[in-house]
């Protein structure tokens, strides 16, 4: 909760635990979920922090849940970026 990840981070964690996967493979999986109140896809963002065009709700799912936003409307990412070692973000 109040955590964010990136497209490539998922990638990554994925390909370290030996299941091949690109960036834009997470993306399509996140874009197609069908059960997003289970698994948290708002939460995703890429590499720069910007949300997902078209999805205006997105933005206002993570600042309910304390997501900070630059003025540039890109999330924070040094302050709420989720760590593939299941580690919270630095303070």
């Amino acid at each position: 909760y109040g955590a964010t990840t990136t497209y490539g981070a998922l990638a990554q964690a994925l390909r370290a635990r030996g299941i091949a996967a690109a960036p834009q493979a997470v993306g399509g999986a996140v874009g197609h979920n069908p059960i997003s109140i289970l698994i948290p896809c708002h939460r995703v963002v890429n590499s720069r922090g910007g949300t997902a065009p078209g999805w205006d709700g997105q933005r206002n799912l993570l600042e309910n849940e304390g997501v900070p936003f630059h003025r540039n409307g890109r999330v924070v990412l040094e302050r709420c970026l989720w760590q593939p070692d299941g580690e919270p973000p630095d303070e």
